[in-house]
């Protein structure tokens, strides 16, 4: 059996600013919405790839005016892009709040390897790295 992970779950206050943010300003793709009136909660799956094959974000909205906190081990979710500069320059002038502007990372890596890095946040505060890839 091939093992992969299949998502990563945070809780968001107000699923229109996400879907907003996650969809219009990282340009994630909407695959799926849940809504369970029931239970009382709406799941939305957003990601770049197929949720067959990638691993996409699950924004779990529950009806009301809930506040979350981040906990002291969550870190952040990490986004892969062609080009951190770009992106950075194009998201900011949509308005999303810039933790790290773009840049090689303060060390070299063992390998020698210096990636190109930026941290954003999203509508709940959740950290968000853009690292560049091939």
């Amino acid at each position: 059996m091939k093992h992969r992970i299949l998502h990563t779950m945070i809780r968001v206050r107000d699923l229109k600013k996400s879907l907003q943010f996650y969809n219009e300003k990282l340009g994630m793709n909407i695959f799926r919405t849940e809504d369970y009136p029931s239970g009382e909660f709406t799941l939305v799956f957003v990601g770049y790839g197929d949720e067959q094959t990638s691993s996409v974000i699950e924004l779990t909205y529950n009806y009301g005016d809930h506040k979350y906190t981040h906990g002291s081990g969550f870190g952040h979710i990490a986004i892969g892009v062609s080009d951190v500069y770009e992106m950075c320059n194009r998201i900011k002038k949509n308005g999303v709040k810039m933790l790290r502007e773009p840049g090689p990372m303060a060390a070299t890596a063992t390998n020698g390897a210096r990636d190109v890095i930026a941290f954003i946040q999203d509508p709940d505060g959740y950290k968000i790295e853009l690292i560049e890839v091939e």
